[in-house]
């Protein structure tokens, strides 16, 4: 069998390559050590460690922090099907509070795609599987832009 310049690649190979392209170019996500670990067609896991510098008054993880680690798990999975995908809003539970040291792990799973808008849910638990935060993402997407081009 011989392969032709127009072999649509599988949904994997497009997450995939669409995860590489972002992270590269997402300076807030590399800046706290966020790991795309797991991304597939809808879904994203995202780890980071709370480090000394991202903890509030009280000596705990800021919720602005949280509530980033989970915006960026719902970004990679939105965006998993290479079409560009923003955010039109997000409603954060702060569920249990996060510490120095902790390995925040964001999944985020989408629910429904209706034309161009979708909706997610992101759980943000800690090392020990205790929930931390709980978001729900809307998206919108532009129609015909991609992120990366086979």
């Amino acid at each position: 069998m011989t392969t032709t310049h127009h072999h649509k690649p599988d949904a994997q190979t497009v997450a995939e390559a669409v995860r590489d392209r972002m992270f590269e170019n997402d300076a807030v996500s590399r800046g706290l050590g966020m790991n795309i670990e797991v991304i597939g067609p809808g879904y994203a896991r995202v780890t980071m460690v709370v480090r000394p510098d991202m903890v509030n008054g009280f000596g705990l993880c800021h919720g602005g922090v949280i509530t980033t680690l989970a915006d960026s798990a719902f970004a990679f999975a939105c965006n998993s099907h290479n079409e560009l995908t923003l955010a039109s809003g997000i409603f954060i539970e702060i569920l249990n509070p996060g510490h120095v040291g902790d390995r925040l792990i964001a999944e985020a799973r989408e629910v429904v795609i209706n034309g161009r808008l979708g909706l997610y849910d992101i759980m943000v638990t800690n090392q020990h599987g205790k929930e931390v935060a709980s978001m729900r993402g809307r998206s919108h997407t532009m129609k015909g832009k991609h992120i990366v081009e086979f």
